[in-house]
Parts: C-alpha cells; sequence; structure tokens
C-alpha cells in the first residue's frame, strides 16, 4: 500500500486508501450497536479498524458531538486545586474521566457563589456534558437553580440537599475521633470545625459530639471552634480553645491542615502533641504520618471518592437513575494522640 502522505487522517482518507465509500468507513468506525454489525462484512470492517489504527485516526470530537449531541467535555468546580485534599479528588476525576472518554476542564471557586456562578455558567458556554462539584454548600440554592434548569451534576466531597453525590461517610468519621479520643481516657475535648457551610465540617463535628453525647461526655459550645481548612484557620483555632476557660485535653480538627495548625500552637504554648496534649486530623493526606510527631487521622479514599463521582456523573449522564454513595473512613491512630491526659488545674 502506498506510503501515506502528510494529509489529516480523516474518514475520507481512509476510504480512499481502501477503495470504500466514506458511509462505509464512517459507520464501521463511529457507529454503534446493530449498526456496526450492518455497516459491512466482518472481514471490512477489520480491514478499516486495522487501517484506521495504522494511521493513528482519531475521531473528530467536534463532528461526534454534532452527531450525538455530547461535547465530551465535563466541568469539575472546587474551591482550590492547591488543596491537597481536593487536587488528589480531582486526580481521580480526571482518571476515571479518561476512561470513560471524556476530557475534564477545572475550575477554582475559591468557595465564594459569586466566583462559582460565573464560573459555572463559562463552562456551561463550552457545552459541558455535565459538572462535578466539589465546592457545595449545605444551603445550595445554586445547585437547586441548575438542578431546575435540567444541568446534569454530581457532588464529590461535599453533599448538599438530595443532589447526588460521593462522600466520605463523615459522621461515622467524626463518630470515631471521639471514639480513640474517649478511649484514651480524655473527657474535657474540644474540636476545630471548619467552615459551617460545608458538610465536611458539619457533618464530622456532628458525628463527633453525638458520640460523646451517647458516652456521657460534656463539649461545651466554646469547646467548638469554626475556622477555616487551612493551618492558620486551624492555629487561630487552637489558640483561642488554648488560652480559653475550658482549656482541652485533646483536640479533634476536622482536616489534617486544621490539625497542623493547631500543632503549632500548641508548640507555641510550650505543649508536646501527644504527651501534654492530644491532637488529631482528619483526610490522613500523605504528610500525616510523616511529621516530626505522626498526626493521628481518619483516613478517606480521597482518590475514590474522584474516581466514584466521575462514574456517578457517567450515569448521570446515560440517563440512568443514581443513588448518593457514602465510603467508609478508617482511624489512623500515630503519636500524636499517644499518652494519658494531664489535666491542668481550672
Amino acid at each position: 500500500m502506498a506510503e501515506r502522505k502528510e494529509r489529516p487522517v480523516t474518514l475520507r482518507y481512509i476510504a480512499d486508501e481502501l477503495g470504500l465509500h466514506i458511509s462505509t468507513v464512517s459507520r464501521v468506525l463511529n457507529g454503534r450497536g446493530d449498526d456496526r454489525g450492518r455497516a459491512a462484512s466482518s472481514e471490512t470492517a477489520t480491514r478499516i479498524r486495522r487501517r484506521a489504527a495504522e494511521l493513528g485516526y482519531q475521531p473528530d470530537p467536534h463532528g461526534s458531538g454534532l452527531r450525538t449531541g455530547r461535547s465530551g467535555l465535563v466541568g469539575v468546580l472546587i474551591p482550590r486545586l492547591s488543596d491537597l485534599v481536593l487536587a488528589t479528588i480531582y486526580e481521580g476525576i480526571d482518571e476515571a474521566a479518561g476512561r470513560h472518554g471524556i476530557t475534564t476542564i477545572t475550575a477554582n471557586t475559591l468557595d465564594d457563589d459569586a466566583t462559582r456562578r460565573l464560573r459555572t455558567r463559562l463552562l456551561l458556554a463550552r457545552r459541558v456534558d455535565g459538572l462535578v462539584f466539589g465546592d457545595a454548600h449545605l444551603d445550595d440554592a445554586f445547585l437547586d437553580e441548575l438542578a431546575a434548569d435540567g444541568v446534569r451534576f454530581v457532588l464529590a466531597n461535599r453533599r448538599a440537599g438530595e443532589h447526588p453525590s460521593v462522600t466520605p461517610d463523615d459522621v461515622l468519621g467524626g463518630r470515631l475521633a471521639a471514639e480513640h479520643l474517649l478511649d484514651l481516657g480524655h473527657t474535657r475535648v474540644a474540636v476545630i470545625a471548619g467552615e459551617p457551610y460545608a458538610s465536611t465540617g458539619a457533618d464530622r463535628t456532628a458525628g463527633f459530639l453525638e458520640h460523646c453525647r451517647e458516652r456521657g461526655v460534656g463539649v461545651p459550645p466554646d469547646a467548638v471552634v469554626h475556622s477555616s481548612f487551612d493551618t492558620a484557620g486551624g492555629r487561630a483555632a487552637a489558640e483561642r480553645l488554648l488560652t480559653g476557660p475550658h482549656r482541652p485535653t485533646a483536640i479533634f480538627a476536622v482536616n489534617d491542615f486544621a490539625a497542623i495548625g493547631a500543632l503549632g500552637a500548641a508548640r507555641d504554648h510550650g505543649l508536646r502533641a501527644g504527651s501534654d496534649l492530644a491532637i488529631m486530623g482528619y483526610n490522613d493526606t500523605p504528610l500525616a504520618a510523616e511529621l516530626p510527631i505522626p498526626l493521628t487521622s481518619v483516613a478517606v479514599p480521597m482518590r475514590e471518592i474522584g474516581r466514584r463521582a466521575m462514574d456517578l456523573l457517567s450515569s448521570v449522564l446515560r440517563g440512568q437513575p443514581v443513588e448518593s454513595e457514602r465510603l467508609a473512613p478508617e482511624l489512623r491512630p500515630r503519636a500524636s494522640t499517644g499518652g494519658q491526659p494531664e489535666y491542668a488545674a481550672d
């Protein structure tokens, strides 16, 4: 067969090379189901597919979109890609998207409603087939508006209303954290609870307090401090707890970065984590086990959350019924909660 000349590998190019009609080649390479059986004889179909592979033929996504009404694009909105947890979840989304033949477009929203609305509209203008939101708020009117408009989407890591989502079982995760600290003998416990609008912080805190109540351990309202999901927020929250009227012997932070900030505050007060003060986090990011005092954390399958969210959206795009998924967390005890509680005088 003649050596290929430098020209784009199109359906017509393949048809000309094989001496076939372009419609025959198109049905073999782009057809579905029974169409492929009717497109050509088995031998001819094999020749077409083999030559297309040899030439490195790639379907035109724009042309395919015109035929199917699909763009093959999915928008992913998250607060910030600089966050290790969110970046890992996104990697799972993108990995699963590749399996489904989908390309992702990512936008940072900074957890700001106006920014999210703007970037969502920009993604929809790009004719994305659907959206994955990693920045849902518990009371999320915008998501309700999108659902009412027929926009197809799922949530990852955070839940909101009845919208389909893939999250950790964060209530269970909070219970695991409380069980761990109470089993160590702590009764003066506190929570760095994250942002109140995010289900991650709300559910983890709720599970923690629920288990404490069941064990007869009271947690005063001023022992639950909301903060941003970062080291600065965790440090500021821990500072309030350590200088407040109910100084705790154990602190549960609803994510690892807030817990790292709490470690810094403890150090500034001359307290050693694991002996003077128990501190634990959530998510079990890779750095948790590598800190000078390894951090006890509740592990969640971050990458799997992303994969399952993309799989869920793929089902939504095919018009299939879906249900939200809650993935099981696991306690990872380490040195930051070791030792016995020491109570300072009131």
